[in-house]
């Protein structure tokens, strides 16, 4: 019997998904889900907010806790790897007195934040399709089709944009360079907009909980599941600075991308920076549209990771009564062993989520919001009781934190020392 159903079995819930998904394949929904190109719309706004250093700088700090963060939730994904993942392992992490409150808790974080994030990669999804058909069609300033959104490869991207661009800015000003806009924003204290710009590296640093969601159709998952987790983190930490400094280095005019009246009507300041890049060297908008279509791609599976995601959250409360009609919502597909109905509920609450934003934009900030409190949320409730439950009353899995921390330090004292005169066996006639 695989380690991961045998570990389902001990926990108390029987195999009914199918369990096929190899650590590639979690990985690959995993990283979806969080998605290189995601915090594309909220690049203007934190560029905006704070300047380019605080945008740039805030992205390696939030990753960095980030990156506790997946530790503490692989150990615990380890020990409980069941599709429920959060709201279950608070119930048990909480013990029998709290337990049933903070899975309620937790639950309800979990989904409102998941499935609004559907909705929010839709939206991201829309607008970067508005702006190929803007600038495949003449671009605003030359009566190109701004389409209302309801019409409606990153590496490549991330070596060819500041290749294309000409010129590019300098180290100082993406890395040192501060400034408020306290007449755009109409914030003046510095703090708050520094904290303000940090929601673009908050957003775009979490989904990686989605390789917990699988562990019930991962092989091994007690012990994939942790790995899954915590590769997506490093993964997304490196290429997501790297896109953002792309873009960065290659802006051309800071006061003209803000402009309605430029060539993407200010919609969207990533896809004006491409666009300038390409327009100033190539004296046309072919490769800004190619590029994003790249990003219009990635949006588009990162949707459907979302959704998968969602759906096994839906499943996993209904097989536990948490949700009403529970009996329909954790239906399973009888040949494909997928919960299709959750998928449907989901994907319609999201779609009602949406609706408001066809009126306002001002809505898509709201249920980001909504979708990074809820997700994230979500992390801390399992975290906080398993930080103040007593250590023996824990069940650790393959992936053992304490374990961890300690060949983390061996290795980093053979990097930083050991490596300088330990040589291996030694000879001694």
């Amino acid at each position: 019997m695989d380690s991961g159903e045998k570990r389902l079995n001990e926990l108390g819930y029987k195999q009914e998904l199918r369990r096929e998904m190899t650590l590639f394949k979690t990985l690959a929904i995993t990283f979806s889900c969080m998605a290189v190109f995601s915090g594309t719309p909220l690049y203007g706004p934190s560029l905006l907010y704070a300047g380019p250093a605080s945008l740039i700088w805030g992205w390696v700090v939030v990753s960095f806790f980030t990156l506790f963060v997946g530790l503490a939730l692989a150990e615990i994904c380890s020990s409980f790897p069941t599709t429920g993942s959060l709201y279950f392992w608070a119930a048990h992490l909480a013990g029998p007195r709290w337990g049933p409150f903070a899975s309620w808790c937790c639950a309800w974080l979990e989904v409102i934040g998941i499935i609004s994030g559907i909705g929010a990669q839709a939206y991201s999804g829309a607008q970067a399709l508005q702006m190929i058909i803007l600038l495949s069609t003449g671009t605003n300033k030359g009566g190109g089709y701004f389409a209302p959104r309801s019409v409606i490869g990153g590496l490549v991207v991330i070596i060819t944009l500041p290749i294309v661009a000409h010129p590019t800015k300098p180290a100082s000003y993406v890395f040192t360079h501060f400034e408020t806009s306290s007449e755009s924003t109409g914030i003046h204290s510095k703090p708050y907009a520094i904290i303000l710009s940090l929601l673009l590296s908050s957003y775009s640093l979490y989904g990686y909980d989605t390789a917990a969601h699988l562990t019930e159709e991962t092989k091994g998952s007690d012990r994939t599941g942790p790995i899954a987790i915590l590769s997506s983190i490093g993964i997304v930490t490196v290429f997501g600075w790297a896109y953002y400094l792309a873009l960065t280095f290659s802006i051309q005019d800071p006061n003209y991308l803000y402009d309605v009246n430029n060539e993407t009507a200010g919609a969207l300041v990533p896809a004006q920076i491409i666009y300038d890049a390409f327009y100033g060297r190539f004296n046309n908008s072919a490769g800004a549209i190619a590029f994003l279509w790249i990003i219009w791609v990635s949006y588009f599976f990162c949707g459907l990771s979302v959704t998968t995601s969602a759906a096994r959250v839906v499943y996993a409360l209904s097989r536990d009564g948490g949700i009403p009609f529970s009996p329909i919502w954790r239906k399973l597909h009888p040949k494909h062993k997928v919960p299709r109905n959750a998928v449907w509920l989901c994907a319609a609450i999201s779609i009602i989520l949406g609706l408001p934003i066809l009126k306002l934009d001002v809505v898509f900030t709201a249920i980001i919001s909504i979708s990074t409190i809820g997700w994230v949320g979500g992390y801390a409730v399992p975290i906080f009781f398993r930080l103040v439950m007593t250590e023996e009353n824990f069940k650790p899995g393959p992936f053992y934190l304490a374990l961890a921390v300690v060949l983390t330090l061996i290795m980093l004292w053979w990097v930083l020392d050991a490596r300088k005169w330990f040589k291996g066996p030694v000879k001694d006639i």
